[in-house]
């Protein structure tokens, strides 16, 4: 069994990996109208990339860090590199990145996408569809508070 990552706020715990978010507002691998959900492979991969999208000034309390056990008899995906324009990894995602996560949940085949991670290229990040009929066959685990350490931030946070 593979356990997969996500960090997100409180307000959104509980269904972690609905795919709204993406839903409303589209992401690197896939458009707005599209319901993926975005998770990692690894909790330190999962918080890297939420982390890049904090205010640095700001932190949030109300994290929660959710999982989820993918059993290994699910048939996964994995986007095959070769195919990624050269500029895949810019700040600004190339639109046509979109097309991966687009196509993958229209396909309805399987409901995980393996995909690389701009931040830490040689690490996964996964797009599940939870359209998908086998997406009932992942265990969504109880979700846990979580803080980032405060010297990650320019204002830190005092102790009481």
């Amino acid at each position: 069994m593979k356990r997969i990552y996500r960090v997100l706020r409180k307000a959104f715990a509980d269904n972690p990996f609905d795919g709204e978010g993406a839903y409303r507002y589209g992401g690197r691998w896939s458009s707005p109208g599209v319901r993926l959900s975005y998770a990692s492979e690894h909790q330190s991969l999962a918080m890297l990339e939420y982390f890049v999208h904090l205010d640095k000034d700001e932190p949030p309390d109300d994290l929660v860090l959710a999982s989820a056990d993918i059993p290994k008899e699910l048939e996964v995906e994995a986007l095959d590199r070769t195919l990624l324009p050269e500029n895949w990894r810019d700040a600004v995602a190339p639109s046509e990145l979109a097309r991966f996560g687009d196509q993958f949940a229209k396909g309805g085949e399987r409901c995980l996408l393996w995909v690389p991670s701009v931040l830490a290229p040689t690490e996964s990040n996964c797009l599940l569809n939870p359209g998908q009929l086998d997406f009932r066959k992942i265990v969504v685990r109880p979700t846990e508070p979580l803080n980032y350490d405060s010297r990650m931030f320019r204002k830190r946070r005092r102790k009481h």
